[in-house]
Order: C-alpha cells, then sequence, then structure tokens
C-alpha cells in the first residue's frame, strides 16, 4: 500500500480500507492526510462486512480497488458489484502457484524463477486477466523468505506502474 501511495502517478489514493484496525499502515496513511476506513470482520457476517466496505469506498467515490496484503476471499457478489475494477498483486508468476505458500512451492518445484503477478479479481483465486508480472530469480540456497525479500521488491515497483497504466486504460 505504502508503495502504492508513494509512486502514485496516473491514479490517486482516495481512501486506505483494511481489516485490521490496528494495522500500521492506517496511521501510515492518516499521517498522510489519506482518508482511512478499518473494521475487523469478526463477529459479523461476510455479507455485512463487505457491506460496510463497499459503502466506505463509494462514500470515497473510489472507482478502483487496489488491494494490497488483503488476505481475504472477497464475496462473489462483492466482486460482481464491482466487476472488472478492483487489481490485486500476489506473489507468484500466474497462473501457477494460486493462493498460499507460493515461494516454497516455487523453490520445492524446482523452478528457475518465482516473481509476482498484477491481475483484475474475477470470483475465481488469483484468476483474472493478468496485468503485468515481473520475474526474479530463484537463487542456490534461497528460502521461502529470502526469496520473499526479493519478490516483495519487484511488487513494489511493478504494481504502481500496472496500477497507473491500468487507470489510464
Amino acid at each position: 500500500m505504502m508503495a502504492l501511495v508513494e509512486a502514485a502517478s496516473g491514479y490517486e489514493i482516495a481512501i486506505v480500507a483494511s481489516d485490521k484496525p490496528a494495522a500500521p499502515g492506517l496511521a501510515w496513511a492518516a499521517e498522510h492526510g489519506i482518508p482511512t476506513f478499518a473494521h475487523s470482520p469478526k463477529g459479523i457476517a461476510k455479507a455485512e462486512y463487505e457491506a460496510k466496505i463497499d459503502a466506505a469506498l463509494r462514500a470515497a467515490d473510489v472507482e478502483i480497488i487496489a488491494l494490497a496484503g488483503y488476505m481475504r476471499l472477497l464475496s462473489d457478489a462483492f466482486v460482481a458489484a464491482w466487476r472488472g475494477r478492483i487489481v490485486n498483486i500476489h506473489p507468484s508468476l500466474l497462473p501457477k502457484y494460486k493462493g498460499l505458500d507460493t515461494h516454497a512451492r516455487a523453490i520445492a518445484a524446482g523452478d528457475a524463477e518465482a516473481g509476482c503477478s498484477v491481475h483484475v479479481v474475477t470470483e475465481e483465486l488469483d484468476g483474472g486477466r493478468i496485468l503485468g508480472q515481473a520475474r526474479v530469480p530463484i537463487l542456490t540456497g534461497d528460502t521461502p523468505d529470502t526469496l520473499g525479500i526479493r519478490v516483495l521488491a519487484a511488487e513494489h515497483r511493478l504494481y504502481p506502474k500496472v496500477l497507473a497504466d491500468f487507470c489510464a486504460s
């Protein structure tokens, strides 16, 4: 999220929303004058929780949702309401390694490279149209953590550029 804010060119951050009210990124966004919304999903129905998010996004006149570190599955209804206007960054070269533990899976498979993908969010997990990718070599002795550090750096370079291109299209 911070990389998207700091590299914003061709788009404006209207609001930073989180499902974790204590997330450090919320305080950082507020310090930078960006409106925030936070609500824990604990104890409420998914539809009710997503209705709160939807209302906050619409009140902020959001046109495109850029997910960053949001580790919850969105409902089909939420995705349909924002069809074609939600993008996400994923730490693998999609369509390989959808879901979790992508770095460990790439290393275990003996892949020569890993990377990240920016894609349009659909009802299928990590299955939407790929907007851009960055490749990162897997080095001898890499662990999921060491590979993850390099992939995250690639994400921070890739996502703002792809988001700007997506917003311009």
